[in-house]
């Protein structure tokens, strides 16, 4: 009886042991991989978040009268730059589309800026052209030898011209999507959306 026992306990010691070591095992592998790291051109765009931009520089405006940034506070802003020949610029232009048809009821004002890149000089009719060719009907303008980007990114760099600025109603940076394409169903455009969807639901205090 009391072999049987010691023989029962010391199972229950020897089995306690194992699941242990295996716990420790566990939490050993968690520790030694490390958390996931934004990729750098996430790093650099985060850095702006919390900025609150200077006013825009901008000039031949389309879809609107001339706008200034200051007197559109109150409201999120949308601020992309986009240009001529940019396949970039073209693969992102429904999901700019629908951000402004879903938004612009809500409040919302969906800015475009147009950034020359070709070593020709500017040329308002290709700005024009491709403006309506992307189906642009929000308000466009031109960034002049990119004053308003260069301000805006404040040394920041991302690795790409075509960001996209989000702003709350007091006029301050709250997401940079860092550039390149973005897409409709990509988690970059589903960021996009879930930040102007929390600010439009915050009260100034809680901002």
């Amino acid at each position: 009886m009391v072999s049987r026992c010691s023989l029962g306990l010391a199972g229950c010691v020897l089995g306690l042991a194992v699941v242990l070591a295996s716990a420790w095992a566990r939490a050993g592998d968690a520790a030694a991989t490390p958390a996931p790291t934004a990729r750098p051109e996430e790093a650099a765009a985060a850095t702006l978040v919390g900025t609150t931009p200077p006013e825009w520089q901008a000039s031949a405006w389309m879809n609107s009268p001339p706008l200034r940034l200051s007197d559109l506070r109150g409201k999120v802003l949308v601020v992309r730059w986009w240009t001529a020949g940019c396949p970039y610029c073209s693969a992102s232009a429904p999901a700019l589309r629908l951000l402004d048809k879903t938004y612009r009821p809500r409040g919302v004002t969906v800015v475009g800026m147009y950034h020359h890149k070709e070593d020709t000089p500017f040329d308002p009719a290709v700005y024009r052209e491709t403006g309506k060719k992307y189906g642009f009907n929000f308000p466009l303008a031109f960034d002049r030898d990119w004053r308003t980007l260069k301000s805006w990114m404040r040394d920041a760099n991302t690795g790409f011209t075509s960001v996209t600025f989000i702003l709350d109603q007091d006029g301050v940076v709250r997401h940079v999507h860092p550039g390149g394409e973005i897409v409709t169903g990509t988690p970059g455009y589903e960021k996009v959306r879930r930040v102007i969807d929390n600010l439009l639901k915050t009260t100034p205090r809680e901002r």
